[in-house]
């Protein structure tokens, strides 16, 4: 056992000296969305996506290049030269041709790539939500999870505290072995689920640091600024209102509008493919035709015979059912969500609501006068041990019930699409 604490007390000096010296972070919410919006790798990358959406439509705008064709002359056998061009020994004709396109094929381009651009808009707004999301929720993880690892550091003091001044009674006879041997138990089991807290604390940082890009060698510590249980209310809300809401703002909901509306444009586009362009083209030949110096204009057009696009129109037409049928199961899943969500949270608050959250404000007075009762023997060992257990386990169960109310606050407001709840 003796191991075991040694063990144990090296492991938090370590972390504790490797924390010291670190640099400090200390970060609130709002702090923190502000670093997530200008650096998450995430989030740039689909900006980057957006501006190449964005090229297709200068593509799009631009005109077919003419086209142009020249034949020379190479070899004059009975003059015996090379690339002649005069009149009287050399030849040579050139051309050139521009292709028009006809049935509003330009303009139909245009609209497709602009639907692009959408499109893209859209995903980046439907990662917008999901990622800020995730930051939220895991910052109000580890906002929680940081207070109960408080909790604990102060039971490992308070019985460290209180192991050294048994130890010294024990000297004097006025306590038992047994007593000692219980007491030290109970710290090496407090420790231990210590350091198992510790961990996670430092697992959810993690994520907060890569979310919001901040260098891993410096030390985070959030404070809790703006955040506060109390004020969120779900029953204040509909649950028509809500989902009145998610219709028009879900990113998700809006990805699948604007992908049946490319469906849409791309069977224009096809359509439009069907109906083949023109070329328009303007020659000059010196004496390979009649007559010399010939000039001449033409015009070509392929036969809509055998190809007339049908197998792209088949597959767009395809593709806007399939997108009709996509658009229908994500107006359910918005719906099936956001009721599941609000549900969840109406229960959370009612059960928050019914909690004396003071409770733990008045810790370290309990504490000291339960201590001084046990040094007293007013309590027994066996009482004392049990406060200090039950009072970690409602600290933990509420800081845990506090995460998971104002999770479900973020969670309607990832499934609305907005920050209905503030």
């Amino acid at each position: 056992m003796k191991i075991r604490s040694l063990i144990i007390g090296i492991l938090l000096t370590s972390v504790a000296n490797t924390a010291s010296a670190r640099d400090t972070l200390s970060l609130s919410m709002t702090q923190a969305e502000t670093m997530f919006l200008q650096q998450n790798a995430q989030l740039i990358a689909q900006r980057y996506e957006t501006e190449q959406a964005k090229a297709e439509i200068i593509t799009a705008r631009l005109f077919d290049n003419p086209e142009l064709d020249y034949e020379n002359l190479f070899y004059n056998h009975e003059t015996r030269r090379f690339l002649e061009t005069s009149m009287a020994t050399g030849q040579y004709n050139a051309s050139i041709t521009q292709i028009i396109r006809l049935a509003g094929k330009r303009n139909k381009n245009i609209q497709l790539a602009k639907t692009g651009v959408k499109l893209s808009e859209s995903a980046y707004a439907d990662l917008m939500r999901t990622l800020r999301f995730e930051l939220r929720s895991t910052f109000y993880k580890a906002y929680y999870t940081q207070l109960s690892v408080s909790v604990y550091d102060q039971q490992v003091r308070s019985l460290q505290k209180l192991l050294s001044a048994s130890e010294s009674q024990l000297e004097s006879g006025n306590i038992a072995l047994k007593d000692i041997i219980r007491i030290k138990s109970r710290l090496y089991s407090l420790m231990g689920e210590y350091a198992t807290v510790q961990n996670e604390l430092q697992s959810l940082k993690s994520e907060l640091m890569l979310l919001i890009r901040s260098g891993s060698s410096r030390e985070l510590v959030l404070n809790g600024d703006g955040v506060d249980p109390d004020t969120f209310r779900p029953e204040e809300r509909s649950f028509p209102g809500l989902l009145d809401s998610a219709r028009a703002n879900r990113a998700d909901l809006q990805l699948a509008r604007t992908e049946m509306k490319l469906a849409e444009n791309l069977l224009s586009v096809q359509k439009a493919m069907a109906i083949p362009d023109i070329g328009i083209s303007l020659s000059y030949d010196l004496k390979g035709n009649y007559p010399e110096k010939y000039t001449g204009v033409g015009i070509s057009m392929p036969i809509p015979l055998f190809n007339r696009n049908q197998g792209e129109i088949k597959k767009a037409k395809v593709g806007i059912e399939a997108s009709k049928l996509g658009l229908t199961r994500q107006e359910e899943i918005v719906e099936n969500e956001l009721y599941n969500s609000y549900q969840t949270a109406l229960k959370t608050a009612k059960l928050y609501s019914s909690l004396d959250t003071t409770f733990s404000e008045s810790f370290e007075k309990l504490m000291t006068g339960v201590t001084n009762s046990f040094q007293t023997r007013t309590i027994s060992l066996v009482e004392f041990l049990d406060f200090y257990d039950a009072y970690k386990e409602t600290a933990s169960q509420l800081n845990d019930l506090k995460y998971e109310l104002m999770n479900a606050k973020e969670t309607i407001n990832y499934h609305t699409g907005t920050t209905i709840f503030k």
